[in-house]
């Protein structure tokens, strides 16, 4: 790498992680192909992600990792067969094992001011607690891709996924006890430890603790399928109406924390709520199905749905939260089965 970023942290350079609703350049995926993510209907996804795609193509470039050219053939068949814009849609032969980008994606900070105005940070990826090996090619996905833009990286030596850290771009960064202190990510380290991490490799002030994710989520609780800011001091969170659900006393614990939180300045959050879906299975297991699980793109705010009642209440919901966005939903019935959607499989790389 040109740059020696190892002697400075990149808060120390300036650098920090912008908000999921600042300008994006591109959105990053990793093509899925691994059968065991979503068993017997894996082929079955493939409508909803394309559409994915397509709805992404309308604002951003769409950068896609793709293990071969045999991959990158047959990607390309799908996407034709929706009429998804090529010429907004790029591939790279990065070979993965699995499809969730937000988790082994870039992680790209920003600082205007820089030469370099973009770099990477490369957190070690275990795969949740290393519950689905292999997961080596996962691992090194954001150092490839700073080498092939020649851009700066960092490598901090401990296990973080995108999907447990929630950003407001202005110095908040927002998380779950339940993940980052879990003993299956980084045992040697205690909170300040971690928070100390979370500061200087994302570039933020404050760190924000709710303690909950919910049942069925294989991830020990990622803060994407429960809270998200929809802008610098507003964060929309799930919660569950019915007093009988697993699901209840853990959400109302998460929305307690949140009511009771300041950001810099001694400003209060506006705390939004989002209903849960009803609930899903496979097996004897409960699927994480959230509409927390959106994705900000450049045009619209990208939502999973599920065929129930609550669909039409949380779009509507979410749309009044993105006043400048086409709120769209599509259907995640299927891809839910992989234990994720669609702000699990994609990663932004902001406009800088």
């Amino acid at each position: 790498m040109s740059m020696k970023t190892d002697l400075h942290t990149p808060k120390e350079l300036g650098y920090y992680f912008p908000a999921e609703f600042a300008p994006h350049v591109a959105t990053w995926l990793s093509w899925p192909h691994k059968e065991a993510s979503w068993p017997g209907k894996i082929n079955s996804i493939y409508p909803s992600y394309v559409k994915f795609i397509k709805e992404l193509t309308k604002g951003e470039l769409v950068r896609i990792n793709v293990v071969d050219q045999l991959m990158q053939q047959q990607a390309t068949d799908w996407l034709l067969r929706f009429d998804v814009d090529l010429s907004r849609v790029e591939f790279f032969l990065h070979p993965t094992n699995d499809a969730w980008c937000r988790d082994h994606g870039p992680a790209f900070l920003i600082n205007p001011n820089a030469a370099q105005k973009k770099g990477i940070v490369d957190w070690g990826y275990n795969a949740w607690g290393n519950k689905y090996p292999p997961y080596d090619l996962d691992d090194v996905i954001p150092t490839r891709i700073a080498e092939h833009y020649s851009l700066p990286v960092w490598h901090p030596g401990i296990v973080m996924e995108g999907g447990s850290v929630e950003f407001n771009g202005a110095g908040a960064l927002l998380t779950s006890t339940a993940c980052l202190l879990n003993p299956n990510r980084n045992p040697q380290l205690n909170q300040e430890q971690i928070e100390n991490y979370l500061r200087n490799y994302y570039g933020v002030e404050q760190i924000l603790w709710v303690d909950e994710g919910i049942v069925g989520d294989d991830t020990d609780g990622h803060i994407d399928d429960t809270v998200r800011f929809v802008n610098v001091d507003t964060v929309l969170t799930t919660v569950e109406s019915d007093r009988s659900e697993e699901n209840y006393e853990r959400l109302q614990t998460n929305l307690r924390q949140l009511k009771a939180m300041r950001l810099t300045g001694n400003r209060s959050l506006t705390v939004v709520e989002l209903p849960m879906p009803t609930a899903l299975h496979y097996e004897d297991q409960r699927l994480p199905c959230s509409y927390a699980n959106f994705y900000i793109a450049n045009r619209s705010v990208i939502v999973p749905v599920f065929h129930c009642k609550q669909d039409e209440i949380a779009l509507r919901i979410i749309e009044q939260c993105f006043p400048g966005r086409e709120v769209v939903g599509i259907d995640s019935v299927d891809i839910i089965w992989g234990l994720g959607s669609f702000h699990c499989l994609s990663q932004q790389e902001p406009l800088v």
